[in-house]
């Protein structure tokens, strides 16, 4: 009977062991998946627009085609190539239940090339995603398995890498031992108090008051006194820079206390893509929207459910009584332990408001907890209920095409909808109409606008004012090395420029003697490109057709003949 035990207690104690030693190891199973030194261009957490960063953007010298290595064995499991975004992506599954992503990439290794291509042709698609099958392309850590670029929304030459967890969310890289140079200080630009109710007061105002900084010699930053009571909270604008270079990055975490006592803390480990967008509530949006300046508040408001927070106690609101003093506490670290202090002193007053918070009427107050409609003129609108975070007033009215939709200093956390009649319109034009938010220089901005019933439809989560664009005019298609009758034998690529100006390109297709060839387009350069050495082209003489198609259906066909050497 024993006998019989002893292999079960062996396996139990094996498996342990093995569960012990992989976490006890996974700051060191992830490898730097460049063979430079880490510099970061963006870190972890940081506040991007509509969500967390989720992984390292790490700075590749200003160069395009580094190696990129798979930082740990495993398999590929997903392969995707877009026009925006992450560009050219690889997922790299791993044993140990972790992902390793690797984007913005200008091409794969030759193998995963070759594979990808064979996808694209098949599909006749640059834009791709593909899921190889488990051990279908396998790789060891630290094989070549592509190159860094400046694909998709990339806004420069970089390699952005994470890891994820077998739950797919985001993890902090440097959790896993990959770091960087860095003895520099978390660098704090503003502070700014809120009362939070109607009973509340500072310095006898019921608005947000920005406290003036100080920095000591030691290097701990005070504010100006104030005196306050009721509820109030705190926010913070606050980045961090390393060693190598001056990119305004992340923080890692955040902590407060009240008296002594703790307060409030965030910690920038992991978080899901689900709640990503809650980052509009953890921040002052209106004062971002207003000064592009991410202030960050010190304290949780209903309707956020942020996984990053931590020691919350009365939400981070700090509640002041009369006659009463305070001292409060913020210290802002990053991952290595740089620490930057503040310490505030506040006095409870029994002070009047001289200063009371202007809220502006409308005849459109909206639960955030329901859902609302607005019909006027042509337009309607619907706005979904968990759309606000808070109840409030919108200023919603139409003058004629024209819709105020409030203004963009709310955060919208889910689509509305806005529709417009177009039935009046000559039937002709019905179809080059769409919706779009107006820019700065009152130009109507594309959104992706569906036609039904006599009706052009959009979803949204931005608030602004909203018209119609009206768009004849089709793409514009320039041949950047090609001439009729030329002998391209010498070139490695067939290479044009595409524009639109007004409701932008959605689509192309190119053919080389009714044969389908793979065009790249880059959106940021408004090239389309096409590789020879993908080996289509194999004609002496060769008729090509290129039809570029705009947002709205209009379309520009480019046709010629060139030659190559068989």
């Amino acid at each position: 009977m024993v006998k019989g035990n002893i292999p079960v207690l062996l396996i139990c104690l094996f498996t342990a062991f093995l569960g012990y030693s992989q976490e006890d190891t996974l700051d060191s199973y992830f490898k730097n998946p460049l063979d430079i030194p880490l510099v970061m261009a963006g870190t972890f957490g940081e506040l991007r627009s509509n969500h967390f960063h989720s992984g390292l953007d790490i700075k590749t010298q200003r160069q395009v085609g580094l190696k990129v290595y798979a930082s740990a064995s495993g398999t590929i499991s997903r392969i995707k190539i877009s026009h925006y975004g992450y560009g050219k992506a690889l997922y790299v599954q791993h044993p140990n239940g972790y992902t390793t992503v690797y984007a913005h990439l200008k091409k794969f290794s030759p193998e995963i090339e070759a594979y990808i291509k064979a996808k694209q042709y098949q599909k006749e698609s640059f834009e791709i995603e593909v899921f190889p099958l488990s051990g279908e392309l396998t790789v060891t850590q630290g094989d070549v398995i592509a190159y860094s670029g400046n694909t998709g929304s990339s806004g420069g030459p970089h390699l952005h890498f994470e890891i994820r967890d077998k739950n797919a969310r985001p993890m902090n890289p440097f959790l896993f031992g990959l770091s960087t140079k860095d003895t520099r200080k978390p660098i704090i630009s503003k502070l700014i108090a809120y009362p939070l109710d109607e009973n509340s007061v500072i310095n006898q105002s019921s608005n947000p008051l920005e406290l003036r900084l100080t920095q000591l010699q030691n290097g701990t930053y005070t504010t100006e006194k104030i005196n306050a009571k009721g509820r109030i909270g705190i926010g913070i604008s606050t980045i961090d820079q390393q060693d190598l270079a001056n990119n305004k990055n992340g923080i890692y975490e955040i902590n407060t206390t009240l008296n002594g006592e703790v307060n409030f803390g965030l910690q920038m480990d992991k978080f899901s893509f689900a709640e990503t967008r809650y980052l509009n509530r953890m921040i002052d949006y209106s004062y971002f929207m207003k000064y592009k300046n991410r202030v960050q508040k010190l304290f949780v408001e209903k309707n956020n459910p942020l996984s990053i927070y931590k020691n919350i106690v009365d939400n981070g609101e700090l509640w002041i009584e009369d006659s009463l003093s305070y001292q409060y506490n913020i210290s802002v670290k990053d991952y290595v332990g740089n620490e930057s202090k503040i310490v505030m002193h506040i006095t409870g007053a029994n002070d009047s408001i001289t200063k009371p918070k202007t809220i502006q009427p409308t005849n459109h107050y909206v639960y955030a907890d329901q859902n609302y409609s607005f019909s006027e003129g042509k337009f309607d609108v619907y706005i979904p209920k968990g759309a606000l975070y808070d109840d409030t007033f919108l200023d919603l009215k139409t003058d004629g095409d024209i819709l105020t939709f409030h203004h963009k200093e709310l955060p919208l956390h889910k689509k509305a909808s806005i529709s417009y009649d177009v039935s009046n319109y000559d039937i002709k034009d019905r179809e080059k109409l769409y919706l779009g938010i107006l820019n700065y220089k009152n130009e109507v901005y594309y959104s992706n606008t569906k036609i039904e019933n006599n009706k052009l439809s959009i979803s949204t989560r931005k608030l602004g004012t909203y018209s119609i664009g009206l768009d004849k005019k089709p793409p514009v298609i320039t041949p950047k090395n090609i001439v009729k009758g030329r002998w391209m034998s010498k070139y490695r690529y067939l290479k044009f420029e595409i524009n639109d100006s007004q409701s932008g390109i959605k689509g192309y297709r190119a053919t080389v003697n009714g044969k389908f060839i793979l065009m790249e387009y880059d959106y940021k350069t408004k090239s389309l490109i096409h590789d020879f050495n993908d080996n289509i082209v194999t004609d002496t003489e060769n008729n090509l057709k290129l039809i570029v198609t705009d947002n709205v259906g209009n379309s520009t066909t480019f046709e010629t003949t060139f030659f190559r050497k068989k």
